[in-house]
């Protein structure tokens, strides 16, 4: 392969220290190009990484929010669902079973609330102190990026009431008892199976395979709340 060179020819009566001073400024210029070529290429390098580190934190803290959002809309449709399927088992007046739901809603909001409340100001006590050790408490900036205990403990609330409404709202106007169980458990399949899609869609999952390990997961807690609370009704527990 042939190299593309070319020689420099300087005129014989030109000075020896003149052709010196020509070739060192040359070197010079060449390394100084080369070095600001360099240079850019590493903050362009650093910058993409810099991008990509704040775009996987944001996805981090947004897969947290949506994973606390999610599991408060499932225990809150869950446990409502199997509470008013478990009471419909053993007494067929349509009251016990809202009662009962409305009871579930608000015990497991206060509860999830409560929960949520003391577990992320846990987390708030332990980051406060590690930035307090490393000296790093610089006012707002800083507090903008701890967590917040009472945010986190009413949107752990709100999630668990919405997702506890749908079989409420789905048993509140039927009068059959058959008709009334049917329609609780199929108001909080189709709600469960929207959670887990809505939840892998955001989350970046396979839809298809978190929506039916969703929608299994709360058949199987209402299918053995309703049959124990029948055992109990015959009179076998």
């Amino acid at each position: 392969m042939a190299c593309a060179c070319h020689t420099l020819h300087f005129p014989p009566s030109l000075p020896l220290h003149t052709i010196s001073l020509f070739l060192l400024q040359s070197s010079f210029f060449l390394t100084s190009h080369m070095a600001i070529i360099n240079e850019t290429k590493l903050s362009i390098s650093n910058t993409e990484i810099e991008e990509l580190n704040i775009e996987e934190i944001d996805y981090s803290n947004r897969a947290q929010w949506l994973r606390a959002a999610v599991l408060g809309a499932n225990d809150g449709l869950v446990s409502i669902a199997s509470l008013m399927i478990g009471i419909g088992a053993v007494k067929e007046d349509p009251k016990a079973m809202i009662l009962s739901g409305f009871a579930g809603l608000v015990a497991g909001a206060c509860s999830m609330a409560i929960g949520e409340f003391v577990s992320v100001h846990s987390q708030l006590d332990i980051e406060v102190a590690q930035l307090k050790r490393e000296s790093k408490v610089e006012g707002l900036a800083d507090q903008q990026s701890l967590p917040n205990p009472v945010q986190a403990a009413m949107a752990s609330a709100m999630a668990f009431s919405m997702g506890a409404a749908v079989p409420l709202l789905a048993a509140g106007f039927i009068s059959s008892y058959k008709v009334r169980i049917a329609v609780v458990a199929a108001a909080a399949s189709l709600a469960l199976a929207v959670f887990g899609c809505i939840g892998a869609l955001l989350g970046r999952a396979p839809i298809l395979r978190s929506g039916f390990r969703v929608l299994i997961g709360g058949w199987a807690a209402m299918a053995v709340t309703f049959g124990l609370m029948k055992l109990f009704r015959s009179g076998r527990l």
